[in-house]
């Protein structure tokens, strides 16, 4: 294998140093703005070619092109055009709104940003790349007004969700979609991909810009543009090295007043800390070891004992990349290797990454393409063990008891974490393949026909096992025994896109211009799951299926789903300053009814640049740039599983019986009409710019989308025989809107200062369920709370037990028990969607020196906290040593003394009048409402901060380098959350990527923070 990979690598290497580069000369300049200060980040393309660069931070660029071409430099917002003569150097200040910049939209259309008629924003691999995030996705976090980046769960491999302008749908994605190089991809190979391959990333908010896209352009897409070779007709080898150590953020809060017992006893194996106060005193902790002596240790509080579990997590990146190219051809290929250790010993990730992409222009033709490979393997434990890590009480040290089994554990009711993370372990091994094809063919100067392949292929392998313990001592009757497992399961998956169509480009008169894209899309998408699992294994350490007791447990499964589109946009652009667009595109499902598979999703949008139309607006130098736009569309949430309208039959519990098999049908129904989703969106958007420079720039849209013939489950009738059925019915309303500030305080010579602020908010109300109910649930935490969509309310709703109430708002009190009352149905007890976000993004460079901060705060949402509901029974809670662990009158209570009247509680204790009855009432009556496990969500993050200095490029140049840069960075070092959250978790965190936010469940690792370096080198 590693013979092979190594001559594949070889001959794409050849290829790459072996091309041959058309003749001609190097062009070079400076580019400064109006204030003679340089302009870096200014695009160099030779017009009509692939071939462009970008200057560095003294405006400085450099690039191969021949005598009698165009270069056209394109910044923000505007563009310049010069022709190449005879002298080798072109420099030139850019007056202001000289440029326009060049945009990748959907299909991968290229188009200026004046004629943009929905809202988007462009992440730069600068600001993508400055924290040296291995995971693209979660380095967007908060770089994006309307994005909303959550790690839904951490550890060595840690997952996403990715939701722009809110929640559309109740029951299916409302993920955004992900485009690569102009094909549709996914989440997962995005979060797979290097992230120093990426040249840009374009976020598309809007649906009046996701439109082209159909069933699949709900919400919104995330284009992303990766590198290819630069066209200076040399070789030029970048290598790019970082490294980084992870620990944990924060631990939740847990109560060091009473140590490790029960009923107020001193228990040396206790998991409670309902033991007697701490005093010091030397005590024996936790089970007899194998020699029968105690750990002996004081019996005081040690601060965050369960940390001692943890370690210092690593994750290393290379990367290698060697490029070339001139006017008319390009060659990439880079390989990066990630490998992290994460802060549970033996959680590993190994990935490596190898790109090649190259292009060339013969002629008419544009022939282009790229192979991506990715090969990873991660080495896990079960997060589940933090579940049981929480139940020890703070006096235990933790780190003594790191080789001493179940045998010899602080507890005799749970098992060791330690013991866990070695003989509970999962592998996965994956490869991914992803072949992109591009081809275009020049007819004349206006028309044009371009075609785009692209597959993608995907297998893993998985083996987890868990051996097998048999506690014998049985100490307090408790019971460490654990059954052996081992299982196995391979998935594979194929996915085929193509695009063909036809551009047009015309000026129909001297004023008006037309642009128009027709074309046809086809995708072919293919999956297979084989699984096989089996229980008590014969022999020890021997995992395989034929090894496990009995018969074992086999699934396999296979998905196939087919579409075709007919789509076109058309462009219309008058004077430079008015300009209407409008979209139109038409699906084919195979996943539906052949009568009710076909469906039309429009578009249109208008954009008007006054201060193109009016030059005498920007007379006195204030405003500098003003545009207004508009759009409605129409697009699509597929929805509907494949085969989800078909019966299926499934087998019977408790066959095959002998040699007999039997099946049923399937108590889960779909309604063989059901359609896709629709949402028909409004938006309008506004975009500033003031001052010589565009020194303040501001952009605010705002937006509603209907969101109709929602997929909803529902409950049926059992005498039906049915247990649910997934009908068209739902409808919900979103709103929202986005504001964007960017200021550059300074700017001179030296120093530049940016500062990038935003403000989003999105709410989503529920319209309808179904004809028959007003509520669905979408997931539960426990028997006591759940995730619901619930007319009239926002989405999504947590409901669950909760106080009653006098009309005061006074917690009622049961005399005759001293408990508080409990409502007998689930309540509102909060929204699990922020009412608004900030987000701030700073940069300040001086020289060489950059210094970039990301920050964000979310508030006005809830979520239920796992955590602090399990710490509650087992005396833990920092709640249950406030009072002396003696009854109490619960604050601001009453009593209704006859119906309908309530007088203040004085005199009724809570919590009975004995160490037994205080801790009964915190681990039945306290549990058993979930309103004191909802907790304020509110959340500042420093999500990135990054210290860079890059090297002078005419020292560099003559040591033979061009670009030299070195960095430190920390991810997420700092967090402030509510007093009431007392780092019980983080609120990003849930148990689902799906819809049902807002629930934190106790097995998830906590947060953890990163600090480290980076090394960059060009030569």
């Amino acid at each position: 294998m590693k013979t092979k990979f190594s001559g594949i690598l070889t001959l794409l290497l050849a290829f790459v140093v072996q091309l041959t580069f058309a003749q001609g000369k190097t062009i070079s300049g400076t580019i400064s703005d109006g204030d003679n200060l340089p302009l870096p980040g200014v695009n160099v393309l030779v017009k009509g070619t692939s071939n462009g660069t970008t200057t560095d931070f003294d405006g400085k660029y450099s690039i191969s092109a021949n005598t009698g071409d165009v270069l056209v430099f394109s910044y923000v917002g505007n563009t310049v055009e010069k022709t190449v003569g005879a002298s080798n150097d072109i420099s030139f200040v850019m007056n202001e709104n000289a440029l326009e910049e060049v945009v990748i939209t959907v299909l991968g259309v290229e188009r200026k940003a004046d004629e943009l008629t929905s809202s988007t924003q462009i992440v730069k691999a600068e600001t993508l790349t400055q924290a040296s995030n291995p995971n693209v996705i979660q380095s967007l976090a908060g770089k994006v007004s309307g994005l909303k980046i959550n790690t839904t769960n951490n550890g060595v491999n840690q997952s996403t969700r990715i939701v722009l302008r809110g929640n559309r749908s109740l029951t299916g994605s409302n993920e955004a979609l992900i485009v690569i190089d102009g094909a549709i991809s996914s989440a997962n190979t995005l979060a797979n991909l290097a992230p120093e391959i990426i040249e840009s990333t374009n976020v598309i908010k809007g649906a009046g810009g996701s439109a082209l896209y159909g069933s699949q352009g709900a919400n919104g897409v995330i284009i992303v543009t990766t590198k290819r070779g630069t066209a200076d007709e040399k070789i030029n080898i970048a290598v790019n090295t970082s490294i980084s150590f992870e620990d944990i953020s924060f631990l939740p809060q847990r109560q060091t007043k009473y140590g490790q017992g029960w009923n107020g006893g001193h228990v040396t194996y206790e998991n409670g800390g309902w033991g007697p106060e701490f005093d010091g005193s030397i005590q024996p902790v936790g089970l007899a070891q194998a020699d029968g002596s105690y750990i002996m240790a004081p019996y005081s509080p040690i601060e965050d004992n369960i940390e001692q579990f943890f370690q210092t997590g690593t994750i290393a990146q290379t990367g290698v990349s060697i490029s070339g190219g001139d006017t008319n051809s390009y060659a990439l290929l880079s390989v990066n290797r990630q490998n992290t250790e994460f802060v549970v010993q033996d959680d590993k990730l190994g990935r490596t990454n190898v790109l090649f992409k190259a292009g060339k222009k013969i002629g008419k033709w544009d022939i282009g393409g790229n192979i991506n490979y990715v090969n990873s393997k991660t080495e896990t434990t079960t997060s589940s063990l933090f579940t049981e890590l929480l139940q020890t009480a703070t006096n235990v040290p933790v780190e003594q008891f790191a080789n001493s089994g179940n045998e010899g554990h602080w507890t005799s009711y749970y098992r060791s974490p330690y013991w866990m993370r070695d003989n509970i372990r999962n592998t996965t091994e994956s490869d991914r393949f992803n072949g992109i094809i591009n081809l275009k063919y020049e007819i004349n100067d206006n028309i044009s026909l371009s075609s785009l392949t692209s597959l993608r292929t995907f297998s893993s392998n998985f083996v987890g096992y868990t051996n097998e313990y048999t506690d014998t001592s049985g100490v307090g009757g408790g019971d460490h025994s654990t059954v052996s497992q081992f299982a196995t399961n391979n998935q594979e998956s194929k996915n085929f896109y193509n695009d063909i169509f036809v551009n047009f480009n015309y000026m129909l008169t001297d004023d008006l211009s037309f642009k128009a894209t027709l074309g046809n899309n086809v995708q072919d998408n293919w999956s297979s799951l084989t699984s096989v699992n089996g229980s008590n294994v014969t022999i020890p350490n021997f995992y395989n299926i034929s090894n496990i007791t009995g018969i074992p447990g086999v699934s396999n499964s296979s998905f196939r789903s087919r579409s075709y589109a007919l789509f076109g946009s058309f462009d219309f652009g008058f004077k430079d300053y008015l300009f209407l667009t409008l979209t139109g595109r038409n699906d084919w499902t195979s996943r539906l009814a052949a009568d009710r598979n076909s469906f039309f999703y429009p578009s249109v949008g208008v954009s008007f640049v006054p201060t193109t139309a009016f030059p005498s607006l920007k007379e006195g130098g204030v405003l500098n740039y003003a545009k207004i736009s508009a759009n409605l569309a129409r697009v699509g949430n597929d929805r509907v599983g494949t085969y989800e309208t078909n019966s299926t039959l499934n087998q019977v519990a408790g066959y095959p019986y002998g040699g007999l098999n039997s099946f049923a049908i399937d108590a889960t129904v779909a309604d063989p009409l059901l359609v896709n989703e629709f949402i028909d969106s409004k938006e309008v958007s506004l975009n500033l710019a003031f001052f010589k420079g565009d020194r303040i720039t501001l952009g605010a849209s705002y937006y509603i989308t209907n969101n109709k013939d929602l997929v909803t489950n529902v409950s049926t009738s059992t005498a039906s025989g049915l247990t649910n059925s997934t009908i068209n019915i739902g409808e919900t309303e979103t709103k929202g809107y986005e504001i964007d500030l960017g200021i550059t305080p300074i700017r001179t010579a030296d120093f530049r200062w940016d500062i990038n602020m935003s403000l989003s908010s999105d709410e989503t109300i529920v319209k309808k369920v179904s004809d028959n109910t007003d509520e669905v649930s979408l997931g539960n935490g426990n028997a006591d709370v759940g995730i619901f969509a619930t007319v009239g309310e926002p989405f999504p709703l947590i409901k669950g037990t909760g106080y009653q109430r006098d009309p005061q708002g006074r917690v009622l009190i049961d005399p005759s028990t001293g408990n508080p009352l409990k409502t007998s149905e689930f309540i509102n007890l909060g929204v699990a969607n922020p009412d608004y976000i900030v987000g701030l993004n700073t940069s300040l460079t001086y020289k060489g020196f950059r210094l970039a901060g990301v920050f964000d705060y979310r508030t006005g949402h809830q979520f239920w906290a796992g955590t602090k509901d399990w710490l509650s029974w087992s005396g833990h809670l920092v709640e249950s040593a406030e009072n002396g662990r003696r009854g109490f009158i619960f604050p601001n209570s009453a009593i209704e003394t006859s119906p309908g009247v309530y007088q203040a509680n004085t005199n009724v204790v809570t919590g009975g009048t004995t160490y037994a009855n205080y801790l009964d009432y915190f681990s039945n009556e306290y549990r058993d409402v979930s309103e004191n496990f909802v907790l304020d969500a509110t959340a500042f993050k420093v999500r990135e901060l990054s210290l860079s200095y890059a090297f002078n490029k005419d020292v560099l140049n003559a040591l033979g380098f061009s670009d030299f840069r070195i960095g430190i960075n920390a991810r997420n070092p700092f967090v402030v959350l509510p007093k009431e959250n007392r780092g019980y978790a983080d609120p990003e965190f849930s148990n689902t990527t799906g819809n049902a936010q807002g629930l934190s469940v106790t097995g998830q690792y906590p947060a953890t923070r990163t600090y480290g370096m980076t090394v960059n080198l060009t030569f």
